[in-house]
């Protein structure tokens, strides 16, 4: 199938080499001509503009949007003209989703179709495979379905979900990794939903090591300032004692390796040893109160 992939960073970039890798053929453009320059070594169609963009794509064209939310408009009020009844505009950015309402019922009094494409896999997605989070209407997606088939990472060899019948998994192409999730907006509104649990989860975990970072924070001396409150008990922020872990002496110390030899067992997270800690020792190093020094200790024993 012949897609236009306008904007070739470097999630565009690899989109296009991977639909090219499955055998589609793909016609590029971008503001910078060394990024064309770059596909079109690689077997993809450059073009110099817009204009000339559009005239190497055959009549019914798909043209796929890789842009900034905040351009994608911009970008449109100078392609639209250019299209024909019939031509379908993707926008695979993180558009709001209020946004692909607007644009879907606009052009579709051009007589152009158009189709919102939540895009998630990032700069690992050529190997990897990109999940497609879509909507508009449900002919056009079908008739992209080549498209979004190749870019979404497929079944692979994971097992199916427990208690997930054959027949509902062959209905549905979520199992490849594409979904239509419904009208105009759609895409980008379960996109953003996304985005929200994965951003939430890092901050997170960012803010968890942060605290285990700083624990002994109390026992540190500060600079006093105007902006800066002091801590009302800095005994509750002082890990020293509570947590001191110190090796045994003799042969059983000098055995011991460096990654185990801390003074805070928490810091056992953060090492090399932990990720090699068996599932049990880890659970309970997540754990509060004395398995963080049971589970530290046990991870010295085996490392």
């Amino acid at each position: 199938m012949q897609l236009g992939m306008v904007g070739l960073g470097r999630m565009g970039n690899y989109m296009v080499q991977r639909l090219m890798r499955g055998g589609h053929e793909c016609v590029v453009y971008d503001a910078r001509p060394e990024s064309v320059a770059e596909l079109a070594g690689l077997g993809a169609t450059g073009s110099a503009s817009l204009q000339e963009f559009v005239s190497k794509l055959t009549h019914p064209r798909a043209i796929w949007l890789m842009l900034p939310a905040a351009i994608v408009d911009k970008v449109l009020a100078s392609l639209v003209p250019l299209l024909e009844n019939g031509d379908i505009v993707i926008d695979g950015g993180n558009s709001y989703y209020h946004d692909d309402i607007r644009r879907g019922a606009d052009l579709i009094t051009k007589g152009i179709h158009y189709v919102d494409v939540g895009t998630s896999g990032g700069v690992f997605g050529l190997e990897r495979g990109y999940c497609l989070m879509i909507g508009g209407e449900k002919g056009i997606v079908e008739h992209l379905s080549p498209i979004f088939a190749t870019l979404a990472p497929g079944v692979g060899k994971t097992e199916a979900s427990p208690n997930r019948s054959v027949e509902a998994a062959a209905a549905s192409t979520a199992e490849q990794g594409y979904l239509h999730c419904g009208p105009h907006g759609a895409g980008h509104f379960v996109k953003m939903v996304h985005n929200g649990i994965e951003y939430g989860l890092m901050a997170a975990y960012a803010e968890g090591i942060n605290i285990l970072k700083h624990a002994n924070i109390g026992a540190a001396s500060h600079e006093t300032d105007a902006e800066t409150a002091p801590l009302a008990h800095p005994e509750h922020f002082n890990t020293t004692s509570t947590f001191r872990m110190s090796p045994k002496s003799g042969a059983a110390a000098a055995s011991s390796p460096p990654g185990c030899s801390i003074s805070r067992p928490m810091r056992c997270m953060l090492t090399p040893h932990y990720r090699n800690m068996p599932a049990a020792f880890r659970t309970a190093a997540k754990a509060a109160g004395r398995s963080w020094r049971q589970s530290t200790k046990a991870c010295r024993r085996r490392c």
